[in-house]
């Protein structure tokens, strides 16, 4: 019996995305990201951004040409998604539109800023949804942004939704939020691993993420120079807040961030052979170097085969063959990109 057969009988695996999560704003920066992609292969998102990205009165041309880009040849994975304005900005309605119209059955996902609630939540759905089936895609990946009381108020529920496949933490907007009650320099670290209401934020979407199967994605670092700072806010993000993958802001980052939250090279050789005992024991308890395990622990190692499938690392062939099986069982998993 295939793993994903056996150890999630009755329950839906977790959603599986990549680790890293390159946001890009200007033409130049998305070209060169995506450039980028090609290079190192789809072990990390590119999320082209149409609000900040766009100048104002430019907001129209900005989404064409994200979904030009969407579409173009140069978009090998098909792993490349688009952030749009809020939906209470007046070019909310327009961006859905235009990504939609122009690139709705190649986009990864959409990402949707300052959701204030779960009604928010449920209204944008059902926005992006007219528009996505109108254009020939049902059910498109939703993202969505935890940056407002509210939206942490209702995070459970939020994360419950089966469209929503990530949350992430908007941690420049929710110190804001709280009007100098929160210093600044909780924005970064090491005051954002440590204030009580910043830490608070953090553990409710990581918690409320892996409740209902979903990807809880860690906010900004914003040093861009200095790549120590980046690659220990993302190893803290993983270990610390438990964190599967994080947003990044400049090229430079990429790597610290794949290197900090992928599984190690103990971990995967670990749960291969861990793995591979328990399909020769059909999934019974097994005793490996002296540890009993059984299928609760099963299903740990085998989505740590998993993240490193999608983080590009080395796994054994008879892995990759599984999830390749798995890939062509469940088409829209993304370990057949």
């Amino acid at each position: 019996m295939h793993p994903a057969e056996a150890l999630f009988q009755g329950m839906h695996q977790p959603v599986s995305l990549p680790v890293c999560d390159h946001y890009a704003g200007s033409e130049k920066l998305m070209r060169k990201s995506v450039a980028l992609q090609q290079q190192l292969g789809p072990v990390f998102d590119i999320t082209l951004d149409a609000e900040d990205g766009a100048a104002t009165g430019n907001e129209a041309s900005h989404a064409q040409l994200i979904a030009s880009i969407i579409n173009s040849e140069d978009n090998r994975f098909d792993r490349i998604g688009a952030r749009i304005h809020d939906r209470r900005h007046a070019f909310f309605e327009q961006d859905i539109a235009l990504l939609c119209q122009n690139a709705a059955k190649r986009l990864a996902y959409l990402v949707v800023p300052k959701i204030n609630d779960i009604a928010d939540a449920r209204h944008v759905i059902e926005r992006i949804n007219q528009h996505a089936q109108q254009a020939g895609r049902d059910a498109l990946p939703i993202h969505l942004l935890i940056e407002t009381h509210g939206a942490l108020a209702d995070v459970h529920a939020i994360a419950a939704l089966p469209q929503v496949e990530c949350l992430s933490f908007g941690i420049m907007d929710f110190v804001s939020e709280h009007h100098g009650a929160i210093p600044g320099n909780a924005m970064r670290s090491p005051a954002q691993f440590t204030h009580g209401l910043v830490v608070r934020a953090k553990l409710e979407i990581a918690a409320a993420c892996h409740a209902h199967g979903k990807v809880p994605s860690h906010n900004v670092t914003t040093e861009i120079k200095d790549m120590a700072i980046v690659a220990n806010d993302a190893y803290r993000a993983a270990t610390e807040f438990s964190y599967s993958r994080m947003w990044s802001i400049h090229p430079n980052q990429i790597k610290p961030i794949l290197h900090a939250m992928s599984p190690r090279n103990g971990e995967i050789n670990q749960a291969a052979l861990i793995i591979s005992e328990a399909r020769n024991a059909q999934w019974g308890p097994i005793q490996h170097n002296g540890v009993l395990h059984d299928r609760a622990s099963y299903r740990y190692y085998w989505m740590i085969l998993k993240r490193a499938k999608l983080s590009g690392m080395a796994i054994p062939d008879w892995v990759n063959t599984l999830l390749q099986y798995e890939c062509t069982t469940t088409p829209k998993t993304l370990l057949c990109k």
